[in-house]
């Protein structure tokens, strides 16, 4: 499956955003999806993911009850809100799939090496 992220952009702090992450090939139901971020200089870290059917979501604690993780398996897509944004949000956005392991764990899915495919990422800059 080939994962295309898009919505970045340029905010000030306080402003939202919403990311797509629209993907291509596969059968996108059965892939649990996660975002992670990597901000200059520092190593990718998650930021939410959800499972197949949406019944689950889970969040960093840095971006709890700011940002909300959304999919919709009709148009192949899955999306992040992020509200009240801050300068310390400031990163490359990812977006990424993991085939169907047939359990759930919210730890298992924090890691970015559970993940099988991943998208090439979109900016977000929140300027203070």
């Amino acid at each position: 499956v080939q994962l295309q992220a898009s919505g970045g952009g340029l905010v000030q702090t306080g402003g939202s955003l919403r990311l797509s992450c629209a993907a291509l090939g596969g059968t996108f139901s059965s892939y649990f999806m996660g975002w992670f971020r990597q901000a200059p200089g520092k190593e990718r870290e998650f930021v939410a993911h959800i499972s197949w059917s949406s019944a689950s979501t889970y969040y960093a604690d840095s971006v709890k009850g700011r940002f909300t993780i959304s999919r919709d398996n009709a148009k192949n897509s899955v999306y992040l809100q992020m509200n009240s944004l801050k300068p310390e949000d400031t990163a490359v956005y990812y977006c990424a799939a993991a085939q169907s392991r047939g359990w759930y764990s919210s730890t298992y899915y924090q890691g970015r090496s559970n993940y099988d495919y991943w998208g090439q990422g979109t900016q977000v800059t929140v300027s203070s």
